[in-house]
């Protein structure tokens, strides 16, 4: 028996393998299908196909705040802003102060909350809406809210120092929306609360 016919089996199997082999080869790992996945998974790998329940920054609403600005202002009216914006931003919008307004009266830096009112006085005017007479008079009481440094002083237990922190806190922070807000303010214990609690208002 020959060499040949001694393995003739093994080399038929061994054949169709190869044959088999090939066929795969080119139908479906060859394919043009199977290429254009490949290429396009390699040439963006952070694809993502699935796009549902995914929120975009068009779809978040910003923050925005409506001002009314009255007063010694070249452009008075009302204003939208950002969220987070300060009375300088919105005095910019309006074309700056006129030549008659009081600077000193006004805390550039204050931030602004939506609704406001913000009237720019006259060079020694004093009215209920200027910023020069923060205190709003209620039963005695000063308004936390827009009181100047004098006028918190006025306070039992609030020397200058504390009626500074009152102020930057609030330039910081906005306005108190409770009394009890103070107990925020640094150097002002439940205490020193108590004693001034029925001589405040936030109103």
């Amino acid at each position: 028996m020959s060499l040949f016919q001694k393995y003739k089996k093994w080399i038929m199997i061994l054949s169709i393998l190869a044959a088999l082999f090939g066929l795969y080869h080119y139908f479906i790992k060859d394919s043009p299908t199977s290429e254009l996945v490949t290429t396009n998974e390699e040439e963006n790998p952070f694809h993502i196909t699935e796009t549902a329940g995914v929120t975009t920054n068009d779809e978040i609403e910003e923050e925005r705040l409506v001002v009314d600005l009255k007063g010694a202002i070249v452009q008075p009216g009302v204003y939208e802003l950002e969220g987070g914006a300060r009375v300088h931003e919105l005095l910019k919008m309006a074309g700056g102060l006129t030549s008659e307004a009081d600077e000193l009266a006004i805390n550039l830096a204050a931030p602004l909350e939506d609704g406001m009112v913000i009237y720019i006085p006259k060079k020694g005017e004093v009215t209920d809406y200027s910023q020069t007479s923060h205190q709003e008079q209620d039963d005695g009481k000063v308004n936390i809210n827009v009181a100047l440094s004098e006028e918190l002083q006025t306070l039992t237990g609030i020397g200058p120092s504390k009626a500074e922190a009152i102020i930057a806190y609030r330039d910081e922070n906005g306005s108190f929306k409770e009394l009890e807000g103070l107990l925020e303010v640094s150097g002002i214990g439940q205490k020193s609360f108590e004693k001034l609690k029925d001589e405040i208002t936030i109103k």
